[in-house]
């Protein structure tokens, strides 16, 4: 069963899906590891509270790598309330396979990078309410 996992993250790796650049997000993020040198832009298009659209673009890991393109895939439709709660054993669960913990970091990037691109469009709304509001 491990070798189907496997596979399936190495699919994921070389075939990623949603993998491009959106025109205009609406959020937009690039996370690192600086530990083994992973690199993830996750680009989000939100309208009336819903990811209507996404897609990354980065370079690392086979991990960090399909763990996107799982997400992208995951999160595509959801409200952003719905993605705002994903935890990280969400992600390990989409994932599949048992990820060693100098890996885990790898597996959860793509996570963490959609956490700060919502929480970055989250202050820009509230700040231009303020601006509108004051």
């Amino acid at each position: 069963m491990d070798d189907l996992y496997r596979d399936y993250i190495l699919e994921h790796y070389r075939r990623p899906h949603n993998f491009g650049v959106l025109e205009a997000p609406t959020a937009s993020y690039e996370g690192s590891n600086p530990l083994c040198g992973d690199r993830i832009t996750m680009m989000l298009g939100i309208s009336d509270g819903v990811v209507r659209d996404v897609a990354f673009t980065g370079r690392g890991c086979a991990i960090s790598q399909a763990s996107a393109s799982l997400l992208t895939d995951e999160i595509k439709g959801k409200t952003v309330a719905e993605v705002e709660e994903m935890t990280p054993d969400d992600l390990l669960d989409l994932i599949g396979i048992e990820i060693s913990p100098a890996r885990l970091k790898c597996a959860l990037l793509s996570l963490d990078t959609v956490a700060h691109a919502l929480a970055d469009d989250a202050a820009k709304q509230a700040e231009a309410q303020g601006q509108t509001q004051g």
